[in-house]
């Protein structure tokens, strides 16, 4: 198996970040885990450094002889603009111009569903529609994109965006739909780094759920992303504790609960995620 030098891997300390420490230290001879927050025990080959992403020469620094980025830090709700512009639009920023300046050729951004949360469900939409975000949190995803997209077609850094949907225990109707599961998180961003070729794509970060309401083909096919779970699983358990003809305020979009949330109001809590973040024993 081929071992690369050194993976960045942003947004460490969070919950996704959290799962995919291990698998990027087994293809990686050192992975280089970063986050404003602490993480904890550290793997045998990583290395831990604290930097926040609107400091420029905090990620240049970290990202200096890379041969892969794996961004996934954020501020990752809807909440006060200054915060999303800081961490997000100009945490982007910082990402993709100290990529090209030690000429980094390849990052793996976290997107979202809520660059497009706006789209309702019965749309069935793909990769290539127009963004529809419905926060600002949203926007900063978007512009992530549109970033990527520009620096693939000016400077040649390869990037895959994941319009991830609900990464977490299914606990609602809704994720019945939107679920991805942490092992086909880590099979796309495996993949990612692995394929040959990937110039610039968008997929999306869902596992193949009977109840999808998107168009995955891109990811499927042109990818080849082994993409296995399905929700449907979960269905006769949830069925017992919720209201299953019950729709929830913005199930029609999307986006769910932020394509009706305030703009800079949270819009996380009412989603009642488990944080079941992973530990390294």
């Amino acid at each position: 198996m081929k071992k690369y030098n050194k993976i960045v891997l942003t947004g460490a300390s969070g919950r996704l970040g959290s799962y995919l420490r291990e698998p990027l230290s087994r293809i990686s001879k050192k992975l280089v885990s970063t986050d404003k927050d602490d993480i904890g025990k550290t793997l045998k080959n990583e290395v831990f450094k604290k930097i926040r992403l609107e400091n420029f020469n905090q990620v240049n620094k970290i990202l200096k002889k890379a041969d892969v980025i794996v961004h996934f830090g954020a501020y990752s709700n809807e909440g006060p603009f200054q915060e999303i512009l800081e961490a997000n639009i100009l945490g982007a920023y910082n990402i993709w111009k100290s990529a090209k300046k030690h000429k980094i050729k390849r990052i793996i951004f976290a997107s979202s569903i809520h660059s497009v949360g706006m789209y309702q469900v019965d749309q069935n939409i793909n990769h290539k529609v127009m963004h529809k975000p419905d926060t600002f949190y949203g926007l900063s995803k978007s512009f992530g994109e549109n970033l990527a997209q520009m620096y693939w077609d000016k400077c040649g850094i390869e990037c895959l965006c994941i319009r991830i949907l609900s990464c977490a225990k299914v606990t609602s109707k809704r994720s019945l739909s939107t679920w991805l599961s942490y092992d086909d998180l880590i099979r796309i961003v495996i993949q990612s780094i692995k394929i040959k070729k990937l110039g610039f794509e968008i997929i999306y970060g869902v596992s193949k759920n009977k109840r999808s309401a998107i168009d995955n083909t891109n990811a499927i096919k042109k990818l080849k992303m082994k993409i296995k779970d399905n929700a449907e699983k979960f269905s006769n358990k949830l069925a017992k504790n919720l209201d299953m003809k019950k729709d929830n305020p913005g199930d029609r979009y999307l986006g769910g609960p932020f394509s009706v949330a305030k703009l800079e109001s949270d819009a996380m809590s009412s989603m009642k995620i488990i944080n079941d973040k992973k530990t390294i024993s």
